[in-house]
């Protein structure tokens, strides 16, 4: 990163840290006036046969930083979740939803003229690190044509790096605190990702991994009575007494009551080409 910001090393900043050193983050939140807090062990096998470790990242990781946040002064913190927090079926998942209650709860601490922190959920990160498509890609490269396929209704939210930084941004700008941004995104089948990668593909059922569920939630029907419908997303605002904002105005349009947002029931999908 260093390299490729070369042009901006006068205004950008490299510390070696982590975020259950919370000493370093107090260090490194001087004069800061906004934090994106991306940190976590986000792979789902890797936490369950890892627990310890990932709860020390995920959940103690986040108190960290909101301890350092609200002490440094810093204006407003966006944690960067997953959908994998609602519902959760696995160990990081449950990590991800603890560490959202946290910093959902974490505005009663800064207080009303303190640090303001929300909550932006994301679906499949197109190329991340550990996703579907790099591996598929990386099995046809190594000339295999047999695909493994956990399980053929797998579904997943889709979401490309450019949409979710643009995201994250807007969402900087409108919190109030306390909000939970949960952005529109298409859905793909498993196995449409497998034809991307190589149309010819077998595709070999495998099997489910420790963990891992068929289908991914951004709403439940717990959280309908408070989650209102925008262009962009969906926002989830806080049930607590302390959230007095008023949203009448904002644009936004409730949703029914039992509503919900599943990457199974999605209007929007992307085939192999799409991918």
């Amino acid at each position: 990163m260093r390299r490729n910001l070369e042009d901006s090393k006068k205004v950008v900043r490299y510390f070696i840290g982590d975020v259950r050193d919370t000493k370093r983050l107090w260090r490194a939140f001087a004069n800061v006036e906004i934090v994106i807090h991306v940190a976590a062990l986000k792979h789902v096998d890797v936490a369950e046969y890892n627990p310890f470790e990932a709860i020390q990242t995920n959940i103690y990781g986040a108190e960290n930083l909101i301890n350092a946040a609200i002490d440094r002064g810093v204006e407003k913190v966006l944690a960067i979740s997953s959908d994998k927090a609602v519902n959760p079926a696995n160990l990081y998942g449950a990590t991800k939803l603890c560490a959202d209650k946290l910093f959902v709860a974490a505005n009663a601490y800064s207080g009303k003229r303190g640090t303001k922190f929300s909550v932006i959920r994301y679906g499949n990160f197109a190329n991340s690190r550990g996703s579907v498509l790099p591996y598929f890609r990386a099995l046809v490269r190594q000339g295999i044509k047999d695909i493994p396929i956990t399980d053929f209704a797998m579904t997943r939210f889709h979401i490309t790096l450019e949409r979710a930084v643009s995201l994250a941004f807007s969402a900087l700008k409108t919190m109030k605190g306390g909000e939970i941004f949960a952005p529109k995104m298409p859905s793909f089948l498993i196995t449409e990702a497998a034809r991307a990668a190589y149309q010819d593909a077998e595709l070999i059922k495998i099997g489910r991994r420790p963990g891992e569920k068929i289908h991914e939630d951004l709403i439940v029907e717990t959280d309908s009575d408070r989650t209102y419908e925008y262009k962009d997303w969906f926002i989830t605002y806080p049930a607590f007494d302390w959230w007095d904002y008023d949203i009448s105005n904002d644009g936004g349009c409730r949703v029914p009551d039992g509503f919900t947002y599943c990457s199974k029931d999605n209007e929007q999908w992307l085939n192999a080409s799409q991918l």
